[in-house]
């Protein structure tokens, strides 16, 4: 069974690795972070706002308000600052959505719309694992995408962000 500290782990986690994921693109010249690329979409920048975008999409869903996008490759900011920023703002609401979790609320279904506008019904538990693991689907693109440049990815293994941050961390269930 998935526990509301299964998921605060990983919105800790997602926390953490995005802010050494942004911090290495931040050494990138402008070039080398717009830089079109073999990915989906096209370049780490258009990676790390397709994140920004979904997960704002889900996190209307999960908590509203509806967040009105309806593209999943739209670039909410050009800046790489200003992208930085409402990461860490999104990233915040996250975490304080999941730290408002009960056990009764995971065993819920989510219903909602789809960017498309069809409707669909996902367990809690279902909908939270997927905002998390679409958050390291994509994160690894970037990672990927990075190793292409002269700045090292920083490495975000779950297991490193157990040891070094993660002091007393709850345990999946078993």
């Amino acid at each position: 069974m998935m526990t509301p500290s299964y998921f605060q782990t990983l919105a800790r986690y997602n926390q953490w690795a995005n802010e050494r994921l942004y911090a290495a693109c931040a050494e990138l010249t402008d070039a080398d972070y717009r830089a079109p690329r073999q990915a989906f979409f096209g370049s780490i920048h258009g990676t790390l706002n397709h994140l920004l975008v979904a997960d704002r999409i889900w996190m209307g869903r999960l908590d509203g308000p509806e967040s009105g996008l309806k593209q999943l490759n739209e670039i909410l900011y050009e800046d790489f600052a200003e992208l930085r920023a409402a990461r860490v703002a999104e990233d915040r609401r996250i975490l304080h959505f999941v730290d408002g979790l009960s056990q009764e609320a995971l065993a819920g279904v989510l219903v909602f719309k789809t960017t498309t506008g069809a409707s669909m019904e996902t367990p809690w538990v279902w909908t939270l694992a997927h905002l998390f693991n679409h958050q390291t689907h994509h994160r690894g693109q970037a990672h990927g995408l990075l190793s292409q440049t002269a700045v090292a990815p920083p490495p975000l293994d779950l297991l490193l962000y157990w040891r070094q941050v993660a002091a007393t961390p709850p345990l999946p269930p078993a």
